[in-house]
């Protein structure tokens, strides 16, 4: 039973709602407004929300949503036919509506299609029903029982006529196709020389004369043989005179000129545009865009001198204009290439491989059916799509400002929790560090606190940065007021204790914000993994990041996907809290792989608060999503 079906337009125009068992669809379906549909997420068709589970359709060729919601504990296997066919009817019927592009008409059209969609439904749920299980076909129905018997005898003189047969039908098929045609070809250039010359040739002046019409047919083909050929042929070794030498200088200065004359006597000269050809750059020694023209396309540009014979002046305009799409709908078989040379460029830059499927499918999704501009060719409407893609990933639906909300919780007179986690060796304490220092230059104190119990030097290592931070930002330069402090109880005792003991310090003591170190952990380690999810649970913080490193591409996806089911799974609150944002490190050392970013805000619909890009409190940078798009869509 399905619990609701709607049609809106993409400009939020309901045009048509059915209710079925739900009361209101409002809210699932502006939830898949919000988490996919904005998101750029249209890879997979399906999205759950709560107890449903809702199904959706796009027509980007009339901007329309086809929406069905039920329940995510029923199997309905009628749904996609339903869809389709809803999308299908509704179309047609509705078409000149739907065409003249105005809000204005959208919601002075009647769309009465109650009747329609209820006989589509009981067609689509009749269709689904059990079948009847097939029985099993008797021997006397199968084609062995109608053969008579005499014909399943086989006597001893009928193979071997077969297999002659057979071995003088292969031999056939090879030498048959070009035997047969040469001697018709001779026989009939026989008779015609013969009819012209009324003197029959000798075998030898007809071998001859074919041989210089084909000649003139593949005069060109011979001429590069003949090249090649000539290329081959060895080269005397050594040199053909020896040089003189003069007192340490040359005899005769001619004799140092190598260069090769042109016709003109005039030395070639290597243009620059080969030049960086060759060592892989563009103008200016910028990496070249990406290049996802076609084989075709391809050669083309590879020989733009190269006289065409056939062509004309008229030919080579057309030519020009190749790839063109003109005012057409777009199909998937027009950017099955595209998107294929688009996904593995992502894949070598580092995007998970799942991930860089899922962004493919998405812009399939979204530009399918779509009407093409006159000057648009298929290449650059795809890649202009897959940016947008790409920078609404990485600016999610929620954004993390913590100077606000540190200041909102001044007001509150509380102090601002942040807790870090990860996997081992990412950088959570040296980051740590710096938004520390970040923290100081916008005047706000800061308490550290080690809960990292378990590796060796892990509070020592956060003392150091304690000391360095105090010595760049002094009390007496803050009215003698301790900017920064560190809180820790040694090795070998409970994390969530001593996060616990450190917030109410900082509640005491009037600090502003308090940030937990822990300790590393693999995502698979499930006692370490519940000790986490045991320090969240029981100090609420007010942010949790996840510290990621930029170098890491399938991994990035695994570690958050099981973090996140980690820390639900052994939360003990109704509702759990799970990682908000991201701290992605080692961003310097990766170049124009940005990928991690990619995968890590498309899995978790998490933002990228900071980025990490060197060994100094200074470098701590906010995520450019066009800048890391622009890397990312670099060849």
């Amino acid at each position: 039973m399905l619990d609701f079906f709607t049609i809106f337009s993409k400009g939020g125009l309901v045009l048509w709602c059915f209710q079925g068992v739900s009361d209101s669809c409002t809210g699932p379906v502006n939830a898949l407004i919000r988490s996919v549909l904005l998101q750029e997420r249209g890879g997979n068709n399906s999205f759950t929300h709560e107890a449903l589970t809702l199904k959706y359709k796009l027509d980007n060729q009339f901007e329309l949503v086809f929406v069905v919601g039920f329940q995510k504990i029923l199997t309905l296997t009628y749904v996609d036919k339903l869809i389709d066919d809803v999308h299908r009817l509704f179309r047609d019927k509705y078409r000149t509506e739907i065409q003249q592009q105005s809000a204005l008409s959208l919601l002075n059209g009647t769309f009465d299609f109650q009747n329609d969609f209820l006989q589509l439904l009981r067609e689509a749920e009749e269709s689904s029903k059990v079948r009847v299980p097939t029985t099993m076909k008797k021997y006397e129905d199968s084609e062995k029982a109608k053969k008579p018997v005499r014909s399943m005898i086989e006597t001893r003189g009928e193979k071997p006529k077969e297999k002659a047969k057979n071995k003088k039908t292969k031999g056939a098929k090879k030498e048959g196709v070009d035997v047969p045609l040469a001697t018709s070809k001779t026989a009939s250039a026989e008779k015609s020389v013969g009819a012209e010359n009324g003197v029959e040739l000798s075998k030898e002046e007809l071998i001859r004369r074919k041989r210089e019409e084909f000649i003139q047919k593949h005069g060109k083909g011979m001429e590069k043989s003949s090249k090649s050929t000539k290329s081959d042929a060895p080269k005397e070794k050594g040199k053909k005179a020896p040089r003189v030498w003069v007192l340490g200088g040359c005899a005769n200065k001619e004799d140092l000129d190598y260069s090769a004359p042109t016709t003109n006597g005039a030395p070639e000269v290597v243009p620059p545009e080969d030049i960086n050809l060759i060592r892989g750059t563009g103008p200016g020694g910028q990496l070249q865009d990406l290049d996802c023209s076609s084989s075709d396309d391809e050669g083309a540009a590879q020989n733009p001198t190269k006289p065409s014979a056939t062509k004309g002046t008229l030919g080579g305009m057309f030519g020009m204009l190749k790839g063109l799409v003109g005012s057409k709908s777009l199909s998937r078989e027009d950017m099955e290439s595209v998107l294929d040379k688009m996904r593995d460029h992502l894949i070598a830059k580092n995007v998970a491989a799942d991930i860089a499927v899922q962004l493919c499918e998405s812009v399939a999704n979204k530009l399918e059916g779509k009407v093409m501009g006159t000057f648009s060719t298929v290449t650059s409407t795809v890649k202009q799509a897959l940016q947008e893609s790409l920078v609404q990933i990485l600016q999610p639906q929620r954004r993390v400002d913590m100077l606000r909300d540190i200041m909102d919780a001044q007001r509150h007179q509380r102090p601002y929790v942040v807790t870090f986690c990860g996997v081992n060796g990412v950088g959570k304490s040296t980051n740590l560090a710096k938004i520390s220092f970040w923290l100081l230059e916008n005047g706000f104190s800061v308490l550290i606190a080690a809960c990292d119990t378990f590796r060796a030097g892990a509070v020592e290592q956060l003392r150091t940065h304690t000391r360095r931070l105090s010595a760049l930002h002094p009390p007496e330069s803050h009215g003698g007021r301790t900017m920064v402090h560190l809180f820790e109880k040694g090795y070998g005792k409970d994390a969530a204790g001593i996060a616990m003991e450190a917030i109410a310090f900082a509640r005491n003591q009037g600090f502003d914000v308090v940030l937990v170190d822990t300790a590393g952990r693999m995502q698979d380690n499930a006692p370490l993994m519940a000790a986490l999810a045991k320090l969240i649970t029981v100090n609420t913080p007010d942010l949790v990041l996840f510290v990621g490193e930029a170098l890491v591409g399938n991994e990035a996806v695994d570690q958050l996907v099981k973090f996140n089911r980690a820390l639900a799974d052994h939360s003990m609150a109704q509702t759990p809290r799970l990682i908000d944002g991201i701290v992605l490190t080692k961003f310097d050392t990766i170049d124009d792989k940005v990928g991690a970013a990619i995968s890590m805000t498309y899995i978790t619909s998490k933002p990228i608060v900071f980025v990490g890009t060197g060994q100094t409190y200074c470098d701590l940078r906010s995520l450019n999503a066009k800048a890391v798009v622009a890397a990312l869509m670099k060849a």
